[in-house]
């Protein structure tokens, strides 16, 4: 019952101006890899999902957008969320999904789980929209590439150990591999494919 209350309520309360202001800071900050963007909507969407992802989700996804849900989301009341909201099916196989949505604290021992793309069509990818705990106060990482004139530092907190390398083994795919949008609450970031990352000396 607290399942179906949750999935009615949260959305866009001006769905077609709000999802637009988001849709043109995603374009920005993935032109600008690594510029923090804060949703300003008014959305609350069912935890574990954050407030950008939430925003992200109701922007992006449509009856046509095939979604995977990590563990803990797959088990909340996500997926009716998403579905009421949006239409779009989640799906199983993370391999056949356009976005992903992972919560704060899970790992990953492969970006490749995900689909890369092919060399002829790389846009059909999975973009991941992954919750960390904040998008500053962790260890530097310098990026550099497309959008970054010379060199950009973030400071993510919650990272996996492993996410540097995961990442430059999913850079090294290029032109397939898949994005990635960090977000913590109603905070985000994107790394595109063609961005480098490099951890910072302690």
């Amino acid at each position: 019952m607290i399942h179906a209350t949750e999935a009615l309520t949260g959305g866009f309360a001006e769905p077609v101006f709000q999802a637009q202001s988001v849709f043109k800071m995603l374009m920005d900050a993935m032109a600008r890899p690594g510029t923090l963007k804060t949703v300003d909507a008014d959305v609350a969407p069912p935890m574990p999902l954050g407030v950008a992802q939430g925003a992200i989700a109701l922007t992006l996804c449509d009856p046509d957008t095939q979604v995977w849900l990590s563990s803990g989301l797959s088990n909340s009341a996500a997926p009716a969320w998403l579905g009421f909201h949006t239409g779009c099916p989640v799906i199983k196989n993370r391999d056949e999904a356009r976005f992903a949505f992972l919560e704060a604290g899970m790992t990953l021992s492969s970006l490749g789980q995900f689909s890369v793309g092919t060399q002829e069509y790389p846009d059909r990818s999975t973009t991941l929209v992954m919750e960390i705990e904040s998008l500053v106060g962790g260890a530097e990482l310098v990026l550099s590439g497309p959008g970054i004139k010379g060199i950009r530092t973030i400071a993510p907190s919650g990272l996996a150990d492993n996410v540097v390398r995961l990442w430059n083994d999913n850079r090294a795919l290029f032109p397939r591999g898949v994005d990635l949008v960090l977000t913590a609450g109603a905070d985000f970031m994107c790394l595109p494919r063609t961005t480098k990352i490099i951890e910072t000396e302690i």
